[in-house]
């Protein structure tokens, strides 16, 4: 099947056009929408806007996900190139800049945006006044190539060669739970003492328990019956004694409401990184911004912990 129709007659949305590309690529409404950190209901507007300005159908449902027609299909390779395109467009424009004023976007995981990023935030608009800044807030990597963000921070080093990283430093995961939860599940002493623990998820792949298990904790599914893949959410629920959760040690050593389990179990490690696209790294407003954050954030780690929440 071929999509037959005067292009020139078609009023062209890129914001409809994206939300069909990253539904195609994420599968469902629910995904793409926590890709993008827009709402799922303005995003199926979107889309919806889309089939009905072509006059096609996109994507049929399975389950709960979606597959694409063969209209869709077609159009997918058309949207994607598209897609590459502007965003090679827009990345050497903004890498040719040398205005120190306009706006950034970085983007970071909800710990990071509430907690590590406020106060740097703060101290660089005190010093560079003319730079506004958006903080995009999402618990998935940011695709800097499609300009999600100009600069993210991340826990993995990237892989795709046409993006720069700096690490700043390395993070302790530890487990916190508040005091009366530790005396309910009788004082553990030994990994394996939080066999019948209850933990809250943050995943659905089970990688955080599989994680956990290698540190000698021997949990099964029935150890996680909370869910969510928000960590204010999560940290909240352990600030509440519903169960034990992992949080880096520079934000949990600061709850004076919980306490480590375990205190003598080994961290899980992670590593800390500043990451840019590799044509940014020209524009005079996106490196100074750079730097401002790769040493801001080291400094974070040699200072005394914030608290997450009050």
């Amino acid at each position: 099947m071929q999509i037959c129709m005067d292009w020139r007659s078609v009023k062209f949305d890129w914001n409809k056009a994206r939300a069909f590309l990253v539904t195609a690529e994420e599968g469902s409404l629910s995904a793409a929408a926590r890709a993008l950190g827009m709402a799922q209901p303005t995003l199926g507007r979107q889309v919806d806007g889309l089939e009905q300005e072509l006059g096609i159908v996109l994507f049929e449902r399975v389950g709960r996900g979606l597959t694409l027609t063969p209209s869709g299909l077609e159009l997918l390779d058309h949207v994607r190139a598209m897609g590459e395109a502007a965003g090679r467009v827009s990345l050497t424009a903004l890498g040719q800049s040398q205005a120190l004023e306009g706006t950034i976007c970085i983007s970071a995981s909800e710990t990071y945006a509430s907690v590590l990023l406020p106060p740097i935030i703060k101290k660089l608009r005190a010093e560079e006044p003319g730079i506004q800044v958006e903080v995009v807030v999402s618990n998935h990597a940011s695709d800097l190539r499609r300009r999600e963000a100009d600069i993210a921070i991340r826990n993995f080093r990237p892989t795709e060669p046409d993006l720069i990283a700096r690490k700043v430093g390395d993070a302790d995961a530890i487990l916190y739970a508040t005091p009366d939860y530790i005396a309910s599940i009788g004082h553990p002493t030994k990994p394996y003492d939080l066999r019948h623990a209850d933990f809250i998820n943050m995943d659905h792949s089970g990688m955080m328990m599989k994680g956990l298990n290698t540190l000698g904790l021997g949990l099964t599914e029935a150890n996680f019956p909370l869910l969510t893949e928000s960590y204010i959410v999560m940290w909240e629920l352990v600030r509440q004694g519903a169960g034990i959760g992992i949080l880096d040690a520079y934000i949990g050593d600061a709850e004076p409401c919980v306490r480590r389990v375990l205190p003598d179990l080994e961290p899980i490690v992670f590593p800390i990184w500043l990451v840019a696209h590799r044509e940014l790294t020209t524009n005079r407003r996106i490196r100074r911004v750079f730097d401002f954050l790769a040493q801001e954030l080291r400094r974070d780690r040699e200072d005394a912990p914030l608290a997450l929440g009050s």
